[in-house]
């Protein structure tokens, strides 16, 4: 009951609201049910309120970072302010989606009566002032929390400006070269040295006597894992590439293959050794103290980075096997160049590894600057000589030509860029040239392994350039694909690798420039949650999610319909027809509900589509009246099911059988093997004639002609003899003769026999007509042949023999002489044949 009461008193408010005249006379209470109480409310202040003291302090910190040029716990402090304005803005989001129905409930009720109209229902006024209460302290909660959204977006910028301010700093500090400098750096080094062989030392023998076996367990796990995945690696992918390497003369998308594919794979099982190797050893307590551990980071992403470098430029270069050679340089230049590259990687290396090294330590900063400029300097010359080199070889040439110079453009902007390396470390800008030595190196070979990748990507995805791969024979091999699915699928594979290579080497690229991983894992957050475009938020995970909840949906609901169809319908023998109308509803409906889900997980609003959808219904109405009248008209058949899939239908000069009814169109296969696409209203509409409506069984009719030789009522007992031995043909109803009438010169007879398919009337015509002609034969009963039928004369001849031809008054009048001496015999025959038989004498 109180349920009941509650329904009760909301209909008499709506009654209310909408029929004052109505409601006056009652005196309702007022239901609370629907109003925001207290608690949600002060439950969103407190939110807001810990939001702003939280932000109080990251401002705070903020201060303290900026003055220690510490980077790092700025980054920090940016991510934290980024998280309280999306707090401050999900905390929001109840009040003002309950702010928009205060706004429409008081839109509903209208403004208050004036002072010399009618006075509205008491109930009505309370309602409204509850809700304008409500809505004023909503509204004060949503420009507090806009206040606080405000302030946190405005610190995050400060953040973001003051980290690219200690940025710039970093890069353009100069620093007086002089011979004090390398002096202070002698000492420094000497120290730096002795500090790194006790920290090195002192950790080995603290190891070596408590942590043995757990160092043993460690490097045991690490070999394993660093087995498995070289043996993995080499067992899936070294027999593609030493194929690919066998051949005499690779094509072009074997060698991308084969050079992006010999990079990537090696370096990611090295960085995965890795990063295995110091989880074990962190996990089992070796790695001690807090000076080892970054020590040893260093130590291994330097080594990755360098092997990645080397490995990418045997791919791209070949040394040692000109024929999976990318670039068109001659032999020596190509052993030439691959020394210079990992010379320089291998410098920028160590200079980033001993410049960690004495952060690590402590060591002064001098030092730091000091190794920088020598490696700088290195760089800068190795790149000179790299420019006055003559790799270079014309089409043609052969591989061990003695080479050409660079082209112009490239000599001077390798020379450029080591001059300018070397210009700045020498004037002080050390930390300028470092950053720009590092990404020369570290840098270009990322963008030329993306720049591989994506070539690769483009030649998979070329017309009939799949199948030609190792990979597209293995599959059309395996799953008898054709042409059309080979390049679909190459298509595919194609657009993957692009993703793939985007996805692994921008965040690559911008962690080389400075950006740290939490700028860029917020950047793809942003990027997958909220991308804004004006008013209008989108999202790609929504969309993703969305279009992976329709594929979803979809395959569930052609999964549903062949179960439907082929377990439950079809074991309960229904009717073809209905199993298809009840497919087709079952299969747009599931459709229908999986786009539903999909839009709005995607986070589409489906009022704003009903509102563009009715504001464009008027445009575009006349223009889908005929697509509208088919759809109805669609569903109408699917409904009453007129005619079904199997069966004969007959609608103006089309006949033919019904193979498939969708929404619009009906699909129907003539006798010729021809599809024909109707509108489903031309059925609804016209006349449609059904041989197979309700059930199969027909009659099916053979015309025959005989001469006037012939006895009517044998041919009559030959033609029901040969239809009741038929076995197509039904016992009841029985077949039956028709003697039709007197031709010009044929006794024309229709044999009318009935079946129980229908559609297999053609067949079974076919073998009563050559039973008839076996039989007339046998019984010598001459069907006619009007080019010698001795019957009629012609009108020719009589012409010929100067007479007019002689009106016709009726069928007999037609007939010569001689037809009618025969049909007098005949039907004397006739006669003889029927007339009672004389009674047999018996023997005495």
């Amino acid at each position: 009951m109180p349920e009941f009461r509650t329904i009760l008193l909301s209909i008499m408010l709506l009654v209310s609201a909408f029929a004052p005249l109505v409601a006056a006379a009652q005196d309702t209470p007022v239901d609370q049910s629907t109003q925001l109480s207290s608690a949600p409310l002060q439950a969103v202040k407190a939110k807001l309120d810990e939001s702003r003291n939280l932000l109080a302090n990251i401002k705070t910190n903020v201060d303290a970072a900026t003055k220690d040029q510490d980077d790092d716990r700025l980054l920090e402090l940016k991510t934290r302010t980024d998280e309280v304005t999306r707090t401050v803005t999900a905390t929001i989001a109840g009040p003002r989606a309950r702010l928009d129905e205060i706004k429409a409930r008081l839109t509903a009720l209208g403004d208050a009566p004036a002072k010399d109209a009618a006075p509205e229902a008491s109930v009505v006024t309370d309602e409204r002032n509850r809700l304008v209460a409500e809505r004023n302290e909503i509204t004060a909660l949503i420009s507090d929390a806009d206040g606080l959204s405000a302030d946190s977006s405005q610190l995050a910028g400060a953040i973001t400006a003051t980290r690219r301010t200690i940025f710039t700093q970093t890069i353009f500090n100069r620093t007086a070269i002089n011979g004090d400098l390398f002096v202070e750096a002698r000492a420094a080094g000497i120290a730096e040295g002795e500090n790194f062989r006790n920290t090195v030392g002192s950790w080995a023998s603290f190891v070596w006597k408590f942590k043995r076996l757990s160092l043993f367990a460690a490097v045991f796990m690490s070999l394993c894992a660093a087995l498995v995945l070289v043996a993995g690696g080499y067992r899936i992918f070294a027999p593609l590439l030493k194929e690919d390497e066998a051949q005499a003369e690779p094509d072009y998308i074997t060698r991308l293959s084969v050079a992006f594919w010999s990079t990537t794979i090696p370096t990611t099982a090295a960085a995965a050794f890795c990063v295995a190797t110091y989880f074990f050893l962190e996990n089992f307590n070796v790695l001690t103290g807090n000076r080892i551990p970054p020590m040893l980071w260093l130590t291994m992403s330097v080594c990755v980075a360098v092997y990645f470098v080397s490995k990418l430029t045997h791919a791209v270069l070949a040394p040692k096997n000109s024929a999976l050679r990318l670039v068109n340089v001659s032999d020596r230049g190509a052993r030439f160049l691959t020394s210079a590259i990992i010379a320089m990687a291998i410098v920028n290396g160590l200079d980033y590894l001993l410049g960690g090294f004495s952060e690590v330590l402590g060591s002064p900063l001098v030092l730091t600057v000091v190794k920088s400029f020598f490696a700088s300097i290195i760089v800068g010359l190795i790149l000179i000589i790299i420019s006055w080199i003559r790799p270079m070889r014309r089409q043609g040439e052969p591989v061990d030509a003695p080479g050409r110079r660079w082209p112009r453009f490239v000599s001077i902007v390798l020379m450029g860029t080591g001059i300018a390396l070397i210009s700045a470390s020498v004037l002080g800008y050390v930390g300028l040239s470092r950053f720009l030595a590092n990404q020369i190196v570290i840098t270009s070979a990322i963008l030329v392994t993306m720049y591989i990748g994506l070539l690769s990507g483009k030649a998979v995805a070329k017309q009939n350039a799949f199948a030609d791969t190792k990979v597209g024979r293995g599959l059309q091999r395996r799953y008898k694909l054709g042409q059309v699915q080979m390049d679909q699928a190459g298509l595919v594979s194609g657009l993957s690798i692009y993703v793939l290579v985007m996805l692994a080497g921008i965040p690559l690229i911008l962690l080389q420039w400075g950006f740290q991983f939490a700028d860029i894992r917020a950047w793809g957050l942003q990027l997958l949650t909220e991308i804004k475009v004006g008013s209008i938020s989108i999202s790609l995970i929504g969309i993703i999610v969305g279009i992976l909840l329709f594929t979803l949906g979809y395959f569930v609901t052609g999964w549903f319909q062949k179960w439907l169809d082929g377990t439950v319908m079809a074991r309960s023998q229904v009717d073809i027809g209905v199993r298809n109308s009840v497919k087709t509803g079952i299969g747009y409906l599931g459709v229908g509900i999986a786009g539903l889900v999909g839009i709005s997980a995607a986070g589409i609003n489906l009022s704003s589509l009903a509102l563009v959808a009715g504001a464009l219904s008027l445009g575009i109405g006349f223009g889908l009246q005929n697509i509208v009248s088919n759809f109805v008209s669609g569903l109408i058949l699917l409904a009453e099911r007129p005619f079904k899939v199997g069966d004969w239908v007959v609608s103006g000069t089309m006949e033919g059988i019904v193979k498939r009814i969708s929404v619009r169109a009906t699909e129907i296969e003539t006798f010729q093997q021809q599809s024909i696409i109707v509108p489903n209203s031309v059925f609804i509409n016209g006349s449609v004639g059904n041989w197979t409506h309700r059930n199969k069984m027909g009659r099916s009719d053979i015309a025959i002609s005989v001469t006037y030789n012939s006895d009517p009522q044998h041919v009559m007992k030959i033609l029901l003899d040969i239809a009741q031995g038929n076995p197509m043909v039904l016992k009841n109803p029985e077949p039956m003769v028709a003697f039709l009438g007197f031709g010009d010169s044929t006794l024309n007879f229709e044999l009318r026999v009935y079946l129980p398919d229908i559609l297999k009337g053609m067949r079974v015509r076919n073998d009563l007509r050559v039973a008839i002609f076996k039989r007339f034969v046998d019984e010598k009963i001459q069907p006619f042949y009007e080019h010698d039928n001795p019957l009629l004369e012609s009108e020719d001849e009589v012409v010929a023999e100067g007479g007019d031809p002689a009106p016709v008054s009726s069928e007999d009048e037609r007939l010569s002489p001689a037809a009618k001496a025969q049909i007098d015999q005949a039907a004397g025959r006739a006669r003889a044949n029927t007339a009672p038989a004389a009674p047999e004498k018996t023997k005495a």
